[in-house]
């Protein structure tokens, strides 16, 4: 054996101890902190997502949709684990040299220090080094200070770091994960129902059309979109949320103040301007809101104002126009129950009939600007922070004996939808499709921002061919027939299918 296959034969087990002592490490910090920003590989992510150039996050949303998120969350936990490898490798080398265990409390002290340093979290340190302390300290217990010379002690060392992360990792994941669910149940203790909201939530299920497959009015699950893979994890008793830049005086509410106020359950639907023609980022939930036009009377805001900055735990920030913020409100639960986490608990921001960015969620400042600024996606070139574009989309085709039932959704924001017309020739002639009822408040009026279903069955013909919708708003205005990629401004045109006989 040559002096280099040598060196090779005894770095490959140290190696392979620094890798199992980086995924031990990981899964010890999810343990301890779960799914909150505390998680070892949580700043990490958010760093990636900020530090990509806007053509990346662009070609990422466009291209692999929520998909992409999870790609960056996997790629930041390779370079944490990557990271933690170097620095038992480290340990390992000088365990080799130094008295028992000297390399596995450097290396567990390196890296839990670190890790408490980027997370904030003193907790995350103890969680991420301990373990790695622990598999590096396998090298020791079961390797090269071993009696037993019938086996190899190199790749005893490595079993045994191995065994340690299997551990850790099984571990981390089955508490972490427990974790996370108590997190995302856990809420303030306030009361949001109510005789309205039951009512409301009963009047949507009624004026649902129950066309198998079709979600109902009030969406079973709720999309989700955030700059980070890992969603902030506020105390509402800690929270608090305030109205500042160009008013009278800085005002300052927390969540007993918001919760206080009068508020009402209203029925509300975002979309996503990153969504494509026909996804399925757009979704309706009935919210207990309370408006934000008093707050901005307290605090004085003029009409000198042009715009307004608005800020979340997340490190997320919008800027949309003054007249859209005077409309808006600021929720607190949702269809019912307690704002989950991952819509924005403990509050959030719903500027109605606008593109879901500026709907901010965990929101923590309402900055009044004299002069226009840049949001964060617009500084990556989208432009979403206008009203949203009529849509109705084609999500439902059921085969019945001898028809074809076609349904789905239409939304036009505060502007409503009138009309949705179905073809089934390829836009030759057109027919008019089923509406729901309109959802309505709690003063029986119409709800302001809320999407209808629709729904149109047919006589299957046995050619091929194509289905067409198209929706009118509440002016009478046709959805555009020419297609828009979601890309700056989100998707638009009419929806199409082609369907087998």
């Amino acid at each position: 054996m040559s002096a280099y296959e040598a060196r090779v034969r005894a770095t490959l087990p140290a190696v392979g101890v620094a890798l199992a002592a980086g995924v031990a490490g990981v899964a010890g910090s999810y343990a301890v902190t779960g799914a909150t920003p505390g998680y070892v590989v949580a700043p990490v992510e958010g760093a990636l997502s900020r530090a990509m150039p806007g053509e990346v996050v662009t070609f990422a949303i466009t291209t692999f949709g929520s998909l992409g998120q999870q790609l960056n969350l996997l790629a930041a936990t390779l370079l944490v684990v990557g990271a933690i490898a170097a620095v038992a490798f480290g340990g390992v080398v000088v365990g080799r040299r130094a008295p028992p265990l000297v390399g596995a409390l450097a290396a567990g002290l390196v890296v839990g220090v670190a890790a408490a340093l980027v997370t904030g979290t003193p907790l995350a340190g103890v969680g991420t080094g301990l373990p790695v302390a622990v598999a590096v300290a396998a090298v020791d217990l079961f390797g090269r200070r071993t009696t037993d010379t019938t086996v190899d002690p190199d790749r005893r060392s490595a079993l045994g770091a191995l065994a340690a992360a299997f551990a850790f990792g099984a571990l981390g994941l089955n508490v972490g994960n427990r974790l996370g669910s108590a997190s995302d149940d856990a809420g303030p203790t306030v009361q949001v129902g109510s005789a309205d909201t039951a009512s409301l939530l009963d009047q949507a299920r009624q004026r649902s059309l129950g066309v198998d497959g079709l979600e109902p009015l009030v969406s079973d699950a709720f999309y989700q979109v955030d700059i980070n893979a890992v969603d902030p994890d506020l105390d509402a008793e800690q929270w608090s949320m305030r109205v500042t830049g160009a008013v009278e005086n800085d005002l300052e509410i927390d969540y007993d103040d918001l919760t206080a106020r009068e508020s009402t359950p209203e029925f509300v639907t975002l979309r996503c301007v990153g969504e494509p023609l026909n996804g399925t980022q757009m979704d309706t939930a009935l919210w207990e809101v309370v408006p934000v036009a008093p707050l901005l009377d307290e605090a004085g805001v003029g009409e000198e104002n042009c715009c307004v900055m608005a800020r979340a735990a997340d490190g997320f920030y919008e800027e949309f126009p003054l007249s859209a913020l005077r409309n808006a409100r600021i929720a607190y639960a949702m269809n019912g129950e307690t704002l989950p986490r991952g819509h924005g608990a403990p509050a959030r921001l719903l500027v109605p009939g606008h593109w879901g960015e500026i709907n901010v969620k965990w929101l923590t400042e309402l900055e009044l600007l004299e002069e226009e600024a840049t949001g964060y996606w617009e500084e990556r070139g989208w432009h979403g922070t206008g009203p949203v574009n009529t849509v109705a989309k084609l999500h439902v085709l059921n085969r019945n004996e001898g028809t074809v039932e076609v349904a789905g959704h239409a939304y036009a924001g505060t502007r409503g939808i009138s009309r949705v017309e179905v073809s089934t020739d390829g836009g030759e002639t057109w027919t008019d499709a089923d509406l729901s009822d309109p959802l309505s408040g709690a003063d029986g009026e119409p709800a302001e921002d809320a999407w209808r279903q629709w729904a149109y069955e047919y006589d299957a013909p046995d050619a091929e061919h194509e289905v067409v919708v198209r929706a009118y708003d509440g002016d009478g205005r046709m959805q555009p027939r020419e297609e828009a990629d979601a890309f700056p401004s989100g998707a638009s045109g009419w929806v199409s299918r082609t369907v087998s006989p």
